[in-house]
């Protein structure tokens, strides 16, 4: 079985085409909607596509459809990252998965073939299979170089620049196998670069399985505050994640992820104390 995990926060004009695109990968048995904060229509949409889709399927034997919608329910927002480990957590302890990919609620571009493409590196032997998201050519701002910069200096750190270039698992769809998935804490799965370093540190086998374009994901277009607040997000989690891999304890990374003067993106949003709570109760 294979699973996708998509968070989302008031996406409501986006989850039904991230529903539809991922059904028709044809190989996901589960989409684990992680709805966190929500005040649209997010939830709503969901639940009418899972409404379609059992409708759909009334008429045929009685087996499980393949891409089967569920929803997880949260009313607090969860943070950044943190429904990631959320539904991860509990596909792994539900259903058992061989892998979970995961997609956010956000990219209304066509991911059909690149989350086909990443299932496909987990089978042939990947444990985190990465998308390429710059395939063409670097990107023209500032800002997203200064964010390539710090994710090449981790990549490198960990010998990882020849195999997987930039890519990063903060950045575009990624997928993880049950090895690996086993073994990584859910914490570490919600800080994405620790989540890299955790992989590479332990000899699990990293590559890149897809390639598309940053501008084909489809993602949401927000402020340039958001951006800037997204970039400091992963340059600041590059830098943990670095340190964590030069010598830093697991403790004191994962205290350093809220509680660090001077962190400028939404790393105090992530609501640890409520992932806790989830696995302490599921």
């Amino acid at each position: 079985m294979w699973i996708a995990v998509i968070p989302a926060c008031n996406e409501a004009a986006s989850i039904t085409t991230v529903l539809r695109h991922l059904q028709a990968c044809h190989c996901l048995a589960r989409l684990l909607v992680v709805a966190n904060g929500c005040t649209d229509a997010t939830e709503e949409n969901a639940r009418q596509a899972a409404a379609a889709q059992e409708d759909a399927g009334s008429k045929n034997t009685g087996q499980e459809k393949a891409g089967q919608i569920e929803i997880l329910s949260f009313p607090e927002p969860l943070g950044i990252d943190i429904p990631r480990a959320v539904g991860a957590a509990y596909a792994q302890k539900k259903y058992h998965p061989l892998g979970i990919v995961f997609v956010d609620g956000d990219l209304i571009g066509n991911l059909t073939v690149p989350v086909r493409n990443l299932i496909n590196g987990l089978k042939q032997g990947l444990d985190l299979a990465l998308t390429d998201c710059y395939p063409d050519e670097a990107p023209h701002s500032a800002l997203a170089a200064s964010v390539l910069k710090a994710r090449e200096t981790l990549n490198k750190q960990l010998k990882l620049d020849t195999k997987i270039g930039l890519a990063t698992p903060s950045h575009g769809p990624h997928a993880i196998s049950a090895s690996l998935l086993a073994q990584l804490p859910p914490q570490v799965l919600a800080v994405p670069p620790l989540a890299l370093a955790f992989a590479a540190l332990h000899h699990y086998k990293i590559g890149v399985a897809a390639t598309i374009a940053h501008d084909l994901l489809g993602s949401k277009i927000r402020s340039n505050d958001h951006a800037a607040k997204i970039a400091a997000t992963i340059i600041a989690d590059c830098k943990l994640a670095l340190a964590y891999a030069t010598g830093t304890t697991w403790p004191e990374v994962l205290a350093a992820c809220t509680h660090s003067e001077g962190l400028m993106g939404y790393q105090k949003q992530r609501r640890f104390d409520l992932l806790n709570a989830f696995l302490d109760n599921f």
